[in-house]
């Protein structure tokens, strides 16, 4: 049925379950959660064990990785990430994925390798990553307490999102429309040219290849099944090799071919829409022989046994096994039920039966009306699919009032409005019906509110509605937002929040979001790109002990530490302190706290035991108030209006003049030609040549611009730039104040609440501090600085750069320092455990 192999010597000591009982050993059904196919190189696929060559589907949450044509087959056995109301629990077991393991990987139980890259093999727990044997597992125990990262997990029993309809890619908050490495043209669509690959078509005049259906869906939907069966072949042969190409294990008596015409079918009131075109096409690949094609049916049976599971885990026990007959209704198999589970003494009206299908892509839930005729409803499922019949579950669930509570978080609204107007907002641009949606936060600042909605149509009415709604012209965005319930958080848990900049240097951001929504719970994962720092503070505002991953360049980091800073007093741990791992192309600050230069594909793993390890520095953050008092020169229609001052926060360093030009015309060169700027060498080889074509300028900013330094006027000597730093690393790590000892100043730190001011005299000068050979040229220490900017200068703040009109430019500290993640000197100071 799945191709697994075996020797003969080893049979007996064979535990791998096929695919085909695979949904029967789910013990919480969980949807996977696919994005669009990619090429996953030595990769295996779980349901026929063949490796992936054609493109394929990953889950983003779990390591599942499945052909296009075996998705139908995979089963809901993701991890369970937050409860919905459905069998939550607050132990977790192991959850075991099979394969696609390194082949350096050890088993923990015999300690030898049970990775392979030829086949699939080893098992590896998707929470706390320990791996074993197929053999060696069985013996592990069964609680899970998440390994080596547990105190950085969000625990997925704190975590509680409510999602019926939403798909999971919403749950998560995964943008659907991050290209993968695949070609977009192939897309394949449905099962057929996946099982078509499979059979080949077999020249051989004694074979005969027949087309086969598992149901009046599969006929609806033209997927279907290849098989290749001898001409002479027996009946139950043939049914057999049906079975077998629908990954199901039963006895093949119980079923039988029935001939595909269109009168059977309409009689079934199914109208395949596909039929008249599909032959045409299948005659050119099967060489003028067009397949029979066959549709299996199960034969009606006057009795038979069904598994009951109970919603409540019960300790030792997954289901009862019942006998049912013609008479019996959902009613009878309640009553017969629950003495077996030992609720006999309570009343029949409190519970209910419900049909769960296990799908990989979707858990669909159905409550049995009280009268229904189970043999019936099996007949009914049989009918439409025997695959999904492999696939169904009935569960007794006890009667409880459900409640519906879906938070949404909608951003991109016009700042500093009173709640009020924001709902009259709503009112008009998405008709939101205000007795089921509740306005539960609201952020004037930044223009956002959060929606508590209980009713989930409404919920999915008005995420569908945001994504093409403007305000003001300014496009809408919506993010499904979890619940954390930070009472149930364990005492020394302190859950890493993690900010990912898909779009930042090397576009390395992309893997960086799957490898941690892998080893983290996908609820502390975050995307930049999708509502930015806001969703993800917001989710987290009740956690009492946080810490932050920002994922990007410094600007990246910039954005999410300002963000923390409005938002601070409205968090219960109002300091979570910041790591960073640097994917940009400068990463200054990346590597004053020793995160590197730049990520280069290291382990995501040894990534997240750094931070765990990292320790706690402070560092001082600036304000720049910049306030024109011209117009600036040229206005384009000439209307001379004052800028309003702009205030911006600084946490590296400021530039005016030469540096900020440079940096300005880099940004110009992205922003011309954005596919080009996808590696930090090509970046940096811009600047480069940016710096060139500059040489022989010769400005004298000195002569343009005045400087004082708490009070005093300063002289300033003959340069092209002034740069104010806070962080000892500047341009991609060049030292520009330089480390010899000087009276005059003090020994800089990134916490002493002082700023120091450096000059360059122009581009070679810069080139040779960025070579190490000089340093720039020492003005001044101070914390309070004013700039008089006597015409249009160039300025940049942290690698934001633009021109600046004649007027004041004022510099001082900002609110309390923050706290900021440096990571530890000696390797490994804990042992994992």
């Amino acid at each position: 049925v799945c191709n697994f192999m075996s020797h003969e010597k080893c049979l007996k000591n064979v535990k791998i379950p096929c695919s085909c009982i695979a949904p029967s050993l789910v013990r919480v059904p969980v949807a996977h959660c696919f994005g669009p196919p990619g090429h996953y190189k030595r990769k295996f696929c779980t349901v026929c064990r063949k490796s992936l060559e054609s493109p394929a589907f990953r889950c983003e949450v779990c390591e599942l990785h499945v052909h296009t044509d075996c998705v139908p087959f995979a089963c809901s056995d993701c991890r369970q990430c937050h409860q919905d109301g459905h069998q939550d629990q607050d132990t977790y077991h192991h959850h075991w994925r099979e394969g696609n393991l390194s082949s350096s990987a050890r088993c923990e139980v015999c300690k030898k390798t049970c990775g392979s890259s030829e086949v699939l093999s080893g098992m590896r727990c998707e929470w706390c990553g320990i791996l074993a044997h197929a053999a060696c597992y069985i013996i592990v125990t069964p609680e899970c307490t998440f390994g080596r990262l547990r105190n950085m997990i969000l625990p997925p029993n704190c975590v509680q999102l409510f999602s019926r309809n939403f798909s999971k890619l919403h749950c998560f908050r995964i943008s659907e429309n991050l290209q993968t490495e695949s070609d977009e043209d192939d897309d394949v669509d449905g099962s057929t040219q996946g099982s078509a690959k499979d059979v080949q078509i077999s020249t051989d005049s004694s074979k005969q290849t027949l087309k086969i259906f598992d149901g009046n869906d599969a006929v609806k939907r033209n997927q279907f099944r290849l098989i290749s069966v001898p001409r002479i072949a027996k009946n139950e042969e043939v049914v057999e090799a049906a079975l077998r190409a629908y990954y199901i294990n039963d006895d093949q008596q119980e079923y039988e071919l029935q001939t595909f015409t269109q009168q059977a079918l309409l009689s079934d009131d199914v109208i395949n829409r596909n039929d008249a075109a599909e032959d045409s096409n299948l005659g050119s690949v099967f060489r003028e022989s067009v397949p029979e094609a066959w549709i299996i049916r199960a034969k009606p049976k006057d009795d038979e046994v069904i598994r009951i599971y109970p919603a409540w885990l019960k300790v030792g026990m997954a289901y009862v096994s019942l006998r049912v007959n013609k008479s019996s209704t959902t009613q009878t198999v309640i009553k017969e039920v629950l003495p077996l589970l030992g609720r006999q003494t309570e009343c029949l009206q409190n519970f209910k039966l419900v049909e769960v299908l296990m799908g990989s892509k979707q858990v669909q839930r159905m409550v049995l009306d009280n009268q229904e005729l189970i043999l019936n409803r099996l007949k009914d499922i049989r009918k439409t699919s025997i695959r999904q019949m492999n696939q169904t579950r009935f569960y007794i669930v006890e009667n409880s009032e459900s409640i519906v509570r879906v938070n949404l978080f909608v951003g991109g609204l016009p700042p500093q409005l009173s709640p009020e107007e924001y709902t009259n907002i709503l009112k008009d641009e998405l008709a939101i019906k205000t007795n089921v949606v509740s306005m539960r936060h609201v952020y004037q600042a930044q223009g956002a509110v959060v929606l508590e909605i209980s009713c989930f149509s409404e919920a999915e009415r008005i995420y569908m509605l945001v994504k093409d709604t403007t305000v003001n012209d300014k496009p809408l965005n919506a993010v499904v937002i979890p619940e954390v319930m930070a009472s149930k958080i364990p005492q020394n848990c302190c859950p890493l929040l993690v900010f990912v900049n898909p779009k930042s240097g090397g576009l390395k951001g992309r893997d960086l979001l799957y490898s941690f929504r892998k080893l983290l719970n996908p609820h502390q994962v975050f995307e930049l790109t999708n509502g930015g720092p806001l969703p993800g503070f917001h989710t987290f505002s009740q956690v009492p002990s946080f810490r932050v991953l920002v994922c990007g360049g410094d600007g990246t980091v910039g954005w999410v530490l300002g963000a923390l800073e409005e938002i601070r007093h409205k968090l219960v741990c109002s300091e979570p302190s910041v790591a960073i791992l640097p994917l940009g192309t400068g990463n200054d600050l990346g590597r004053v706290l020793r995160w590197g230069a730049g990520y280069s594909g290291e382990d995501p793993y040894s990534v997240l035991v750094s931070v765990d390890e990292a320790d706690d520095v402070l560092m001082d953050r600036w304000t720049i108030l910049l306030d024109a008092e011209e117009p600036a020169e040229g206005a384009e229609n000439g209307v001379a209006e004052p800028e309003p001052p702009k205030i911006v926060q600084m946490n590296n360093y400021c530039g005016l003049g030469i540096d900020a030009e440079l940096s300005l015309d880099f940004h110009h060169a992205r922003e011309e030609e954005p596919g080009k700027f996808n590696s930090r060498f090509h970046n940096k080889g811009v600047y480069v040549k940016v710096g060139l074509q500059k040489i022989s300028h010769t400005r004298n900013l000195h002569k343009d611009i005045k400087l004082q330094v708490d009070q005093h006027e300063v002289e300033l000597p003959s340069i092209e730039g002034l740069i104010f730093i806070n962080i000892p690393s500047w341009g991609s790590g060049a030292d520009l104040w330089g480390s010899e000892s000087d009276n005059r100043f003090e020994k800089p730190r990134i916490d002493d609440g002082l700023l120091e001011v450096v000059g360059v005299t122009g581009v070679v000068h810069m080139g040779q501090v960025q070579g190490g050979f000089r340093s720039g040229i020492r003005i001044a220490q101070g914390s309070y600085f004013r700039v008089t900017l006597l015409k249009p200068i160039p300025v940049q703040v942290d690698g934001e750069p633009w021109i600046q009109a004649p007027g004041q430019i004022i510099i001082s500290a900002a609110g309390p320092k923050v706290h900021m993640l440096k990571k530890s000197k000696q390797k490994q100071k804990k042992t994992g455990s």
